[in-house]
């Protein structure tokens, strides 16, 4: 079976030559002029890697890797750009990246990283994604949360990131600081500064209200805790 690689590049001359390349090497190659339109790729072929430049119009690409973070975790990204202080490297890595490569480079360097990503994702072990929360059921590849009766909710990328921290140390006070640092690294959790973060607990707790088994606490001073009955 081949592997699927979303490429996204702009120049269209180099993007010819590395998808005629990749092609003989025997990859599957979906090729994208920018941001935008790779995101809808990406949603709709399911590729085994993305390579991706960062320079381009409509989305860049730590736009898009950061869109792509948001639906899937697991797809690995290889950034391929000519930006190559420290800076753009390190942001990079830390919106998901999971390799950088330096523009110029050398096609054959990029096919072993290409095919070392693809078996390093062949090889993992498969990720839980439904997980079972009193009467509802949490689909983290999808953000949805249903109650078993039809009735089913799309979390926002905070709310879903929020109960993932929450059920990972379920039983457990998380603090404020360590829930905010968690989900918003790079804005060193100021997206919860203040009351922020209570209101998306509200949130949680408006859509677990149906089953009075399922408690947000919030421990006055130190964080919340998520507990229900098994």
């Amino acid at each position: 079976m081949k592997v699927k690689v979303l490429y996204v590049e702009d120049e269209s001359a180099l993007a010819m030559i590395v998808s005629d390349s990749l092609r003989s090497f025997g990859f599957e190659v979906i090729h994208r002029e920018n941001g935008f339109d790779a995101l809808n790729a990406f949603k709709a072929y399911e590729p085994d890697v993305v390579v991706l430049d960062i320079m381009m119009p409509k989305m860049d690409g730590f736009t898009l890797a950061e869109e792509i973070r948001h639906i899937n975790k697991e797809t690995p990204l290889i950034f391929l750009s000519a930006l190559t202080n420290t800076q753009d490297v390190v942001k990079g890595f830390k919106l998901g990246g999971d390799d950088y490569i330096r523009k110029p480079f050398k096609i054959e360097e990029l096919i072993v990283r290409i095919e070392a990503q693809a078996n390093r994702k062949l090889t993992k072990p498969p990720v839980q994604e439904r997980f079972t929360i009193g009467g509802f059921e949490l689909n983290t590849s999808k953000s949805t949360l249903s109650d078993g009766r039809g009735q089913e909710v799309e979390l926002t990328y905070r709310e879903m990131e929020l109960l993932r921290v929450l059920l990972e140390n379920e039983g457990q006070v998380v603090k404020r600081g360590t829930i905010a640092n968690l989900i918003d690294p790079e804005g060193n959790g100021k997206i919860f500064t203040g009351r922020s973060l209570d209101v998306f607990i509200s949130r949680l707790r408006k859509y677990f209200s149906a089953d009075s088994r399922i408690k947000i606490v919030n421990v006055r001073g130190v964080g919340y805790m998520l507990s229900f009955d098994k």
